[in-house]
């Protein structure tokens, strides 16, 4: 899991069997500092509850399609928590 930033959604009029109902948002991955970590990407929102400003966490790659409803569906990240609050110990 990663943490990233919700930046806003994405609309699409036409989408893979399975997606239907699936919001789309644009993400921004973050480090541990919470600082951007690559490029922004899109991701489905499995928690069909987060928003613009949002810090979530998300999974990639097989697990994004696993956290779905519809197994199977043709997506490469997925967002699976929202944050409440981020702690960094001594070392952090």
């Amino acid at each position: 899991m990663q943490l990233a930033r919700v930046l806003g959604s994405v609309v699409a009029t036409e989408k893979a069997e399975g997606l239907e109902g699936v919001r789309f948002l644009v993400i921004q991955p973050l480090d541990k500092h919470q600082e951007p970590a690559g490029g922004t990407v899109v991701a489905a929102d499995a928690v069909q509850m987060a928003g613009p400003g949002e810090l979530v966490y998300f999974v990639s790659s097989r697990e994004a399609a696993e956290a779905l409803p519809e197994r199977f569906v043709p997506v490469d990240h997925a967002i699976v928590g929202i944050v409440d609050h981020v702690h960094l110990g001594a070392n952090g």
